[in-house]
């Protein structure tokens, strides 16, 4: 790492080596990191939720380097770590890189397993070949499995996946914490509620209300509606990950979460009622569009996170207001619309 000191600041440049940054999280933490005038390597394959276009405007930085790739690809990956800048190999890898559609990974089932569970043993397992000095896992609270009414996931609440997405997940969760049992390698997990904000993949729900809405198409609703799940703003997120880069724990699990609580069929009807708004379209010609289909099979329940931990250990804590983060992301679809336009469902 290189240290730079000013007046009133200590803060490191790091090298920083990011797998899935031209996915919907990755993205928004690569640009962040870039405006932070950190080197980054983007490793992504390109499959149908990463657009290399995400960050073409980054192309051509001296801090930015793009490499097209799979994650399950050893001969791929072990060619990208000797990659460089300013002469020094990578501080951090942070692994977004995952299939991660819940729906999909219902009818798809085995490249779920190939790409999070083998993919991320292979970036491991070169990453600690190359003495790259830490590794992050970002996972998700579904490898918790489904919450009554009440009571919210803590680090060390049982893992109980219900879906072959969140039982992939898990897998690579503790693949990568052997890790550390095994070879004391410095390997942290963050595991976070459910993100919204820019570059989201239309196929996600929040996307969908969104782009299904301004074409005036059904807004499919799974079951009755009232499954509940905690919302945080990418942004909060992003921010999440740089405090355990900076000060979080090997072998350590890290939630974060938005304390906003909200039923699917809730969050449908805020989107669509700010949507309106901005489009001055009626807001009952919108929410006229909610339509109830038959629920995805072993749908959880309700997700919650308790991000209290985060708090005393990172001083961490998030800082956008769902009011305030909903009506940023509407904003960006309704700005571009390029992004979304041809593969909106």
């Amino acid at each position: 790492m290189s240290v730079i000191a000013s007046d009133t600041l200590l803060f490191f440049i790091l090298n920083l080596f990011i797998t899935g940054g031209a996915g919907f999280i990755g993205s928004n933490f690569v640009r962040m990191a870039i405006s932070r005038g950190h080197n980054v390597l983007n490793f992504d394959a390109l499959t149908y939720a990463g657009k290399r276009e995400n960050h073409s405007d980054l192309e051509g930085k001296s801090n930015y380097l793009f490499v097209k790739g799979n994650i399950c690809d050893e001969e791929a990956v072990e060619k990208v770590f000797k990659k460089q800048f300013s002469g020094k190999g990578f501080d951090v890898v942070i692994n977004f890189a995952a299939e991660s559609h819940v729906d999909r990974s219902i009818h798809a089932a085995r490249i779920f397993s190939e790409t999070n569970v083998l993919g991320t043993a292979t970036m491991l397992e070169a990453a600690r070949a190359a003495d790259v000095p830490m590794f992050i896992q970002i996972s998700t609270d579904e490898v918790y499995g489904s919450l009554g009414s009440v009571g919210k996931f803590e680090r060390h609440s049982p893992l109980n996946p219900s879906s072959p997405y969140s039982s992939s997940k898990t897998g690579a969760d503790l693949i990568a914490l052997s890790f550390y049992h095994t070879w004391g390698y410095d390997v942290r997990i963050t595991r976070c509620t459910n993100n919204y904000g820019a570059y989201q993949f239309p196929e996600k729900f929040i996307p969908t209300i969104i782009t299904r809405a301004l074409h005036r198409k059904s807004i499919p609703v799974f079951g009755d509606g009232l499954q509940i799940r905690d919302w945080i703003y990418v942004n909060d997120h992003c921010e999440g990950i740089f405090k355990v880069i900076e000060n979080g724990k090997p072998a350590h699990v890290y939630l974060f979460g938005g304390s906003s609580e909200r039923t699917n069929l809730d969050l449908s009807r805020t989107i669509l009622k700010t949507l309106a708004h901005k489009t001055n379209v009626p807001e009952e010609n919108l929410l006229k569009l909610i339509t109830h289909v038959t629920d995805r099979p072993g749908h959880d329940r309700r997700y919650a996170m308790d991000w209290t931990s985060s708090k005393q250990e990172l001083d961490w804590e998030p800082t956008t207001s769902f009011e305030i983060g909903i009506e940023h992301t509407v904003d960006w679809y309704l700005s571009n619309r390029t992004f979304w336009e041809g593969n909106s469902k």
